[in-house]
Parts: C-alpha cells; sequence; structure tokens
C-alpha cells in the first residue's frame, strides 16, 4: 500500500454533528460514485489527480507519532474523536488500515478520548476488547439501500451491506454503542425503496443519522422537498418508537432541529469501566 506523511492529523471538525476529527489515510478504495465529496474536494485542490488517483489509498505512515504530539496539545479540547470524514477507518479489504485505526482508537482511548467512527467496511471483532479499546466508543455503518445492484453501481468497492450489519450487530450484542448514517439516501430516480426495510434491518443500533443526497444532478429529483421531509418524518416516527437517538441533517426536512446535533455529545464517560 502506498504511504504518505503529514504534518498533522487532529483537526476540529465543522461537520454539524461532529468534534475532532481524524483522517489517516488519503484516499479510499470504495470509490463511491455519488459521487464523493471528499473525493470532489482532494480533486479541486490537487491533492489527487481523478478517480482512479483517488481509489488507490495512501496510509499515512507517521499518524502514531503525531498523535503523541498532538493529544496533550488537544486533550483538554476533545469532547470526541470521528474516524472518519474523508476516508473509511475500516476500508474493505485493506488490513493495513484496519491495523492502523485499530492502533488508533487504542491510543486515544488511553488518554480517556472517546471515538466515534464510521465504514462501510467490516467492523472486527478485537473491538469487542473493552479493556483494550474501552466500552465508550460509538461504532456505526454507512448504510442507505439493501440493493445489491445499487451498491454495484454507487458504491461499487465497499463491503456487502449484510456484512456491515452483521458485524455492526456483533458489537452491539457484546454491549458496545452503534449507530448508522443514512446518508445520502438517494431519490426514487436513482433508487426506488422502502426505507422502513433498511431501517428494520437496524433496528438495533442506539443511533441514527439522516441525511439527503448533494451533489449529483441526479439527486434534482422533483418532489426533492416533499420527497426528503416523507422521509425525515419515518425516520423520526422509527426512532421515537423504537428508542433511538436521532439527527436529521441540515437542509434535509424543511424545519431543521439544532438540538440534535448534540447526538454524539454525551456526558464524559470514563472509557475503560469496572
Amino acid at each position: 500500500m502506498r504511504s504518505i506523511t503529514r504534518k498533522s492529523l487532529l483537526y476540529r471538525s465543522g461537520v454539524e454533528y461532529a468534534d475532532f476529527c481524524i483522517n489517516h489515510v488519503e484516499g479510499c478504495a470504495h470509490g463511491c460514485r455519488f459521487p464523493c465529496y471528499a473525493m470532489m474536494m482532494k480533486k479541486r485542490t490537487g491533492v489527487i489527480k481523478d478517480y482512479k488517483d483517488w481509489i488507490r489509498p495512501k496510509i499515512v505512515s507517521n499518524a502514531l507519532e503525531l498523535l503523541e504530539r498532538e493529544i496533550p496539545k488537544y486533550k483538554n479540547k476533545i469532547r470526541y474523536v470521528h474516524l472518519c470524514f474523508s476516508t473509511d477507518p475500516f476500508m474493505y479489504k485493506y488490513p493495513e488500515v484496519a491495523d492502523l485505526t485499530l492502533k488508533i482508537i487504542e491510543r486515544l482511548n488511553k488518554d480517556n478520548i472517546r471515538c466515534t467512527v464510521l465504514t462501510k467496511g467490516i467492523h472486527p471483532k478485537k473491538l469487542t476488547d473493552i479493556g483494550k479499546y474501552g466500552q465508550n466508543n460509538e461504532y456505526g455503518i454507512t448504510l442507505i439501500s439493501l440493493s445489491k445492484s445499487f451498491k454495484r453501481r454507487l458504491e461499487p468497492y465497499s463491503a456487502p451491506y449484510g456484512e456491515r450489519i452483521r458485524a455492526l450487530k456483533h458489537l452491539h450484542d457484546k454491549g458496545l454503542k452503534t449507530w448508522v448514517s443514512i446518508e445520502p439516501y438517494p431519490t426514487p430516480n436513482l433508487q426506488k425503496q422502502n426505507i422502513w426495510e433498511v431501517l428494520n434491518s437496524v433496528s438495533f443500533v442506539d443511533k441514527i443519522v439522516f441525511g439527503k443526497l448533494n451533489y449529483n444532478v441526479k439527486s434534482n429529483y422533483g418532489d426533492n422537498k416533499e420527497f426528503y421531509q416523507k422521509q425525515a418524518d419515518r425516520v423520526i416516527d422509527f426512532c421515537q418508537r423504537k428508542g433511538i437517538e436521532y439527527h436529521i441533517k441540515n437542509g434535509t426536512e424543511e424545519k431543521y432541529n439544532k438540538k440534535t446535533e448534540k447526538i454524539f455529545r454525551a456526558a464524559l464517560l470514563p472509557i475503560y469501566q469496572e
């Protein structure tokens, strides 16, 4: 796997429900074709050349060394660290990435820094070792469909949906906190489906984040606003009935509920509990 070095790693994210973030890989082999916002920005700023360059990821070889310097600097400012917004921490079929991610989580937890994790890959069973990784991290998957043909078209090299769900359910069954990002949710002209089926497949999770599809000309669906309002209402109804915390991303529904941005800002619990 290709590698790069960086001058810094931890940064404060501008994403509405996030705090600090880490992206310890440049690029992502999943090759999502929505298109991927992170890829668009990296291309615009000249970091990558094109799609082919993006799906040949480069690992940040000095990530752990940077953490050792930056944790003391930011420790008192961090509520939690998110992995990741512009790459995937458990990139499918990339064990080098997973190994580094596990080391990063372990290192952050050592200083009682909680992690939120989001992947289109597979969560390793090793995460259930709460003596090593702690039990107040929150592990999530992106799940916007259950259709195999949709995945082949728009998330071609990511983990199969069923595998993602089963790995997440395993963590849940072991007592860990789990969540799902249903974003970017496709409009019917891209994929006709029933959102209830997606929701029911992950009814065991603690939290759900829902958001619309942007940056795709095909997302200019005629009844876009009405469609996303209806889907958001269904997500809220489902979560309220199941006792699941939720956040609807800004711009997805007509009236934004800013209060739910705090979905991951739980009380500062110790990472390791007796």
